[in-house]
């Protein structure tokens, strides 16, 4: 059977020497972060999700969701329960604005708990997750109305919500979406039309699920410029508060899909459904963005979680399992096998696995340092800084977080040899479950698009070129401490590769953009090994001046200097394989016709 410890050690130690919570005291909503407080809120959510979530992670998955015939959808024993724990708890309030009833805890720390909440069950996080999108659209968008009406609840958590954005005949490329809103005499409107892939369109959790819902309006443009958010509840709310009668928003069916089996995946038929415009009209797309951006740091965040989990429970196994001997010789001779530990490419897999899982915790969580100080930073100067880098990213932490997620599940996997493709062990289902990451919320494919061909142009390449001062100084700084010059002359060099990339892209772009969308991905890949490099700068230089206080666990700061050369000597080099790749240019990939890609 599967087991997770939350890394509660691991996490503090990133919050106060990567992130640097006490540092920001003085920033809207970081005062009520002291360490006793955020002590608190690693340690009970990090019992709550074992405890309640964890153990509800292998049913679930076995007995999925079910749609019944009048359309409702029940989720699987023991989630209704678990889910009305996660509401009494006040779990889902950390982050959520106190004008509605949250918390107002900064978004870094809630990051902290939703990262233990995915490793511990993947598909009961997605339901409170898709609320806060949609909770963080209408706080933004919605009208002094709509936010009354509709956030306190969701909130609360007493009521859920959705985002629904595809449609059958299109996916990424949303304005090809045929949803239509036609307004009415009462200043709302009536959408018709059917969504595909919605995540917790439906189900037995909450009283009331809010759906968000893209659509047209009569005589908008046929493009993504035509476009229009709408708010569209399950229940109509009354003016005092209460449900009143359903809503024309039906379940047609659940997906039956390879994982997070537990999550209700929903094709959403709206049949004249009563909602509301958020925002302008025709503005839509701006409006779903800001929960599309939120969730994209969410699904990044679901590929470490989930290579975590993973990671935890191939660690476990290799202690326990004996096979073979070591090359040089018999490590334990009284036994008639080795454990696994004793072989170089088991050790491989696992360094790989650790060294990506602590370095894109600090990233995740240093990126949404730089979500709360877009937004509540002192100063203009400060807060262009701040979205600049997480702008820049955004589509880093979604696509190089969740390719290495899934690699490490599927490396977890191979550790257990046989065992790892059968169902009990439990690893086949976080290879299952950390598939789906790479795809939605825009496939990683796009994200790299989003990066190589959007944001790196924006405001005249500002966000890089913060990026890369920001890199620069911290290995000049790096290279002064005797314990950090190796690790801060390598990662030089990759951003060294990574500046020739960039430069090859502006050079050999504009004239051939095919040569922008073929090395995309190995961009993004470049970026985020350049990223999660400065993170672990960041942190061996920390474990490396605790270690000379004599201060701290001495094991774990050894670990995590071992850790950082491990990174440095065999994750660092390949940033120029990556170069090399991007200025291949198109040529070769664009070359074949379609009809020569079959051999046959």
């Amino acid at each position: 059977m599967p087991q997770y410890t939350p890394p509660v050690r691991d996490t503090r130690f990133v919050l106060e020497h990567v992130v640097g919570l006490d540092r920001y005291a003085n920033v809207e909503g970081f005062a009520a972060a002291t360490p006793d407080t955020v002590d608190a809120v690693l340690e009970e959510g990090g019992r709550f999700v074992a405890e309640v979530l964890f153990p509800l992670n292998q049913s679930g998955d076995q007995e999925g969701c079910k749609r019944h015939d009048d359309g409702s959808v029940t989720t699987p024993a023991g989630f209704k329960q678990a889910y009305d724990r996660f509401v009494e708890s006040g779990w889902g309030t950390l982050s959520a604005p106190e004008a509605f009833g949250g918390q107002g805890m900064p978004h870094v720390v809630s990051t902290a708990f939703q990262e233990y909440m995915i490793s511990s069950n993947m598909a009961f996080a997605m339901y409170p997750g898709l609320a806060h999108g949609a909770i963080a659209a209408l706080v933004v968008k919605g009208s002094a109305e709509q936010q009354q009406k509709y956030l306190p609840k969701m909130v609360s958590g007493e009521w859920g919500g959705t985002m629904n954005l595809t449609e059958p005949q299109c996916g990424t490329d949303l304005g090809l979406i045929r949803t239509k809103a036609e307004p009415q005499a009462d200043g709302s409107y009536a959408i018709t039309g059917t969504k595909i892939f919605i995540s917790a369109g439906e189900h037995d959790l909450t009283e009331n699920i809010v759906h968000l819902v893209l659509a047209k309006t009569p005589g908008a443009p046929d493009s993504s410029k035509g476009i229009s958010l709408f708010v569209v509840p399950k229940f109509m709310v009354n003016d005092d508060g209460s449900l009143g009668e359903r809503n024309a928003v039906s379940c047609g069916s659940i997906e039956h899909k390879m994982g997070i089996r537990a999550s209700a995946t929903c094709v959403m038929n709206y049949d004249g459904a009563k909602g509301w415009l958020v925002g302008e009209e025709m503005k839509g797309l701006a409006a779903m963005f800001i929960m599309m951006n939120a969730a994209r740091l969410g699904v990044g965040l679901q590929g470490l979680a989930i290579g975590e989990v993973a990671f935890q429970n191939a660690v476990q196994y290799a202690k326990d399992r004996r096979q073979g001997r070591a090359l040089t010789g018999a490590a334990e001779p009284d036994e008639k096998a080795d454990t696994l530990f004793v072989h170089p490419d088991v050790r491989r897999m696992l360094m790989e696995a650790k060294a990506w899982t602590e370095g894109l915790r600090a990233l995740c969580l240093w990126g949404a340092l730089q979500v709360d100080l877009e937004h509540n930073a002192a100063t203009e100067e400060e807060r262009q800084l701040a979205g600049d880098l997480i702008g820049l990213l955004t589509p880093v932490i979604k696509g190089v977080g969740t390719d290495k997620g899934y690699e490490i599940a599927t490396n977890a996997q191979q550790v257990y040899g046989g065992h790892g493709y059968i169902q009990e062990w439990g690893m086949e289902q976080y290879v299952r479950d950390a598939r789906i990451a790479q795809i939605y919320e825009g496939t990683n494919g796009v994200q790299a698009m989003d990066l190589a061909g959007r944001k790196l142009a924006m405001n005249g390449g500002r966000a890089v070129q913060a990026f890369g001062k920001l890199v620069l100084e911290e290995i000049a700084a790096g290279k002064q401490n005797e314990a950090t010059a190796d690790f801060a002359a390598r990662l030089e060099k990759a951003a060294g590769e990574l500046q020739g990339a960039t430069m090859w892209f502006l050079a050999n772009g504009m004239k051939n953009p095919n040569n922008i969308g073929a090395g995309a991905v190995p961009y993004m890949h470049l970026v985020g090994v350049v990223a999660v490099g400065l993170m672990w700068l960041r942190m061996a230089t920390a474990a490396a001046k605790l270690k000379g206080e004599g201060s701290g666990d001495a094991a774990f700061l050894d670990a995590k200097l071992v850790t950082a050369r491990f990174y440095a000597e065999r994750v660092l080099p390949q940033a120029g394989a990556l170069r090399r790749q991007i200025e291949g240019g198109a040529e070769a990939v664009m070359a074949l016709p379609p009809e020569m890609f079959a051999a046959a």
